[in-house]
């Protein structure tokens, strides 16, 4: 049933791209505000809730896994170039938001990483096989 996995991705999309032309419509712009995004959520969400009720097959949800995986980094490079040529083109405003935004991002990453607690005591590293030369040289 991974054909299953590919509807709901095409559903998804499909939603997500008429969600990011109302946006757009309502923002006062006429183009697609989001809609790649909104449709990767709609599929996060309608994956995590068919889990939780259950009624997600297993083999549907291997469809999902694989066009998400296939979905994701095709979108973002094709978005990341237009994105990129268009801020060249805006002028030196659309460059600084860019570079100031993967600072943000960059700071909060490591804000988190930072606040993550450490394990006091690692567990001990397992020994596969004893090796008589190690004993020797101790």
């Amino acid at each position: 049933m991974i054909i299953y996995g590919t509807a709901l991705l095409a559903t998804c999309h499909l939603l997500g791209i008429f969600l990011g032309d109302l946006l757009g419509q309502a923002l006062g712009v006429k183009t697609n505000v989001g809609g790649v995004g909104i449709a990767m959520l709609l599929l996060i969400a309608a994956r995590l809730f068919m889990q939780r009720r259950e009624i997600l097959p297993k083999l549907t949800e291997l469809g999902v896994e694989y066009w998400g995986a296939l979905y994701i980094p095709v979108v973002v490079a094709m978005a990341a170039q237009q994105d990129m040529v268009a801020a060249l083109r805006g002028g030196p405003v659309a460059v600084l938001s860019a570079v100031t935004a993967v600072a943000v991002c960059a700071g909060v990453i490591s804000a988190i990483n930072r606040s993550e607690r450490r394990e006091e005591d690692p567990a001990p590293v397992p020994v596969l096989h004893d090796n008589p030369l190690l004993a020797e040289a101790e």
